[in-house]
């Protein structure tokens, strides 16, 4: 038997890039608890057609778990709807603790987390051969600290390719930091604020001038920092195309051919 309690990824933005599952459990919803100041209430007008709604922006940890408890001695079935993937900066693991301590079962559906859309908005691999075989999900610390080994001045040693979550209202902190590490006042970098919305917003240019160009165009919030050499390869081109289709590379399905 399922759970009756199911944390579910909506998606970046757009309401048809919920996964399937997730739409099926949100159409069979008795009640509903969403991030209402990041999903897009379309999304659950569209599919939680049936279910008693409630937005969480103004609730309380102990207030979305007592509607949970609610619906659940009630017979019903419940789905909590994050922003995103719930894995990433989804703060369900207090909510999942908390339902541990009271024995209730529950699972969590995956979603499509803004970095990929993002990614998918400046048509760019995040990934590429003698470029970056590395990506981090990171933010700059604020109102919520960071461990001191994970600062980005610390991170940018690295020069991989970064994702920075909620850390645009601090774009020149970030700039500060990331200039201590690896990355120059030349390295690429992309602000996509709302991916996948229909009003999103694509910056780009450099750790040089991104700040003011952030600035200029009013971005504070729901927004992504890509930084990275592979953001200058549509400009500079590949350095290495991957072996994975080259006609003389043998793997598992396909036997290379000598020339």
């Amino acid at each position: 038997m399922a759970p009756q309690v199911s944390f579910v990824g909506a998606g970046p933005g757009a309401a048809d890039l919920i996964t399937i599952r997730g739409a099926r459990l949100l159409r069979h919803a008795d009640v509903v608890i969403y991030a209402g100041s990041l999903v897009d209430r379309e999304l659950v007008r569209r599919y939680a057609v049936k279910a008693d709604v409630y937005d969480s922006a103004g609730m309380t940890l102990t207030e979305v778990i007592t509607v949970i408890m609610d619906a659940i001695a009630a017979g019903k079935g419940v789905v909590r709807l994050h922003t995103g993937d719930p894995s990433i900066y989804g703060a369900i693991q207090e909510q999942m603790e908390a339902l541990d301590r009271l024995g209730v079962d529950y699972q969590v559906v995956p979603g499509v987390t803004s970095a990929f859309a993002a990614a998918a908005s400046l048509r760019q691999e995040l990934t590429l051969p003698e470029v970056s075989q590395t990506v981090i999900f990171t933010r700059c610390e604020g109102r919520t600290p960071v461990p001191e080994r994970e600062r980005l001045s610390e991170i940018a040693r690295i020069g991989a390719t970064l994702v920075i979550y909620l850390s645009v209202g601090v774009i020149e902190k970030v700039v500060e930091q990331l200039l201590c590490g690896a990355y120059t006042p030349e390295t690429a970098v992309a602000v996509v604020c709302r991916a996948s919305w229909e009003d999103e917003q694509v910056i780009e240019g450099t750790l040089a001038d991104i700040a003011t160009k952030v600035r200029e165009a009013g971005i504070e919030r729901q927004a992504l920092i890509i930084v990275g050499d592979v953001l200058a390869v549509r400009r500079e081109g590949l350095k290495a195309k991957s072996l994975l289709y080259d006609g003389e590379f043998s793997h598992g399905f396909r036997s290379g051919v000598t020339v």
